[in-house]
């Protein structure tokens, strides 16, 4: 799929936890085309004309599914650039979009026998594939999510549409449970299971070595890293 520019308008922020901000942000021009579990670039310079070079960027994955007509990122503060979009950004500023990038579900893999692992924002690209029409080609799909506390879980929305079409998540809140375990994930699915992990990069070394460990095929082992 062709990496278009797309000139956007932030057209609401949601700021449910300190430090965590929800934005959709509409195409001036067009449509935004993209596939689930891609993400984009998004660039804050007011001086971008759009033709030269392009400006400094963060990278964000699509929290939306494909018949949205604007996209739905997430993002928690964590540095110089994500400070300055919390301190910038207003409904209705404009900013630059780059996109699609990335492949995490287009790459070759089966549909039978798949895990989904996320810790806490990192559950953004899945979704973008959950809420989506392609993912009822996905057979008994076991879904793993992990949030600090209950307040972390602002996505009740999107998981709410993937309980009603009867898939079973299993979530763990780190105050009351402790944190996802990956040792038990795989006792509860060996092998022969595709491997999909997202979130905080520690945590996706950790699982995806510990998963190589006990025997999972690397090529079974799919991580949304591109940070």
């Amino acid at each position: 799929m062709l990496v278009k520019k797309y000139k956007s308008e932030v057209i609401s922020i949601s700021n449910p936890i300190e430090g965590v901000y929800t934005l959709k942000l509409a195409p001036q021009k067009g449509r935004f085309k993209y596939s689930p579990g891609q993400f984009l670039h998004l660039a804050i310079d007011d001086s971008y004309d759009g033709v030269g070079q392009w400006p400094d960027s963060r990278c964000f994955s699509l929290q939306s599914n494909t018949n949205e007509e604007n996209i739905r990122i997430t993002y928690a503060v964590k540095g110089k650039f994500t400070r300055e979009m919390e301190q910038t950004l207003t409904t209705g500023s404009e900013v630059w979009l780059k996109l699609p990038y990335g492949e995490l579900f287009s790459q070759s893999h089966e549909k039978t026998k798949v895990v989904f692992i996320a810790g806490g924002t990192g559950i953004t690209p899945f979704l973008s594939l959950f809420t989506d029409a392609s993912f009822g080609e996905y057979i008994s799909p076991k879904i793993y999510l992990g949030f600090k506390t209950e307040k972390y879980n602002i996505y009740e929305h999107e998981l709410n549409l993937v309980r009603s079409n009867s898939y079973t998540i299993a979530m763990l809140l780190e105050d009351i449970d402790g944190k996802l375990d990956i040792r038990s994930i795989f006792s509860d699915n060996g092998t022969d299971a595709s491997y999909f992990i997202s979130g905080p990069p520690v945590m996706i070394t950790t699982f995806k070595s510990k998963l190589k460990k006990y025997g999972v095929p690397s090529n079974n082992i799919y991580t949304d890293d591109w940070e």
